[in-house]
């Protein structure tokens, strides 16, 4: 049997702030630090021992990784970092306040942004210091690969990709894995692994700091989930 474990990022200090965030690299709040150490402590009384971890690029899911690995008596497990684990790229949103956006284009417009499958928020210019192609840390992918805008369906896409080609392999190999990521990036693997619809998808919450433990079989098909 197999373990994979979906971990989402503890509060970060846009959360708090009820700011699109995306791409944008945010830090954790005190709570969200909180919750990942709360996250390991949940993992290592459940006498679970994950022998392979993997994140995103952006800090707050780094951080949430570090904490938690820390917590577990887990900091010499190897990692992977994979931008295909990056949030969902909300465009020209990021930064901007939720209710604030919501005043000025309307609560079904941020509603469609938000919470459709396949429509994508309003892009940002690629000269904008915002755009990732303006991010060091993705100088050396080709400009094409990375986005300005994304839709949940652009997501899942990336993510799969990882899925296959690189977490997979992993999980046949080491038995037990952990991904740290985002909400969107995890809704993503959800979707992949519970043959979640593209209808039902939009409506998944993931909480924060919250560990959810997928058991498979050696196929990789789940046999059960739930949250420790």
């Amino acid at each position: 049997m197999k373990q994979l474990i979906l971990l989402r990022h503890g509060q970060s200090q846009w959360n708090l702030e009820n700011r699109f965030t995306g791409w944008t690299d945010v830090e954790l709040s005190d709570k969200g630090r909180a919750e990942a150490a709360e996250a390991g402590t949940k993992i290592k009384n459940a006498g679970i021992v994950p022998r392979f971890f993997f994140t995103s690029y952006l800090k707050r899911a780094i951080h949430t990784l570090q904490i938690a690995a820390d917590t577990m008596d887990l900091d010499w497990v190897p990692v992977i970092k994979d931008w295909h684990l990056n949030e969902r790229h909300y465009g020209a949103l990021q930064g901007l306040n939720k209710a604030d956006t919501a005043a000025k284009f309307g609560d079904e417009q941020v509603k469609i942004w938000r919470r459709s499958f396949d429509v994508q928020p309003p892009a940002l210019e690629s000269d904008d210091e915002r755009a990732p192609v303006n991010d060091n840390r993705y100088a050396l992918l080709p400009s094409s690969a990375l986005p300005l805008t994304e839709s949940l369906k652009d997501a899942v896409a990336r993510v799969e990709a990882c899925w296959q080609e690189v977490i997979m392999p992993k999980l046949m190999l080491y038995d037990t894995v952990l991904i740290a990521a985002h909400g969107n990036s995890l809704r993503a693997l959800a979707k992949i692994l519970l043959k979640i619809s593209n209808d039902d998808i939009v409506n998944l919450e993931i909480p924060t700091g919250s560990p959810w433990l997928f058991e498979l079989d050696d196929r990789l098909n789940v046999l059960s989930e739930r949250y420790l």
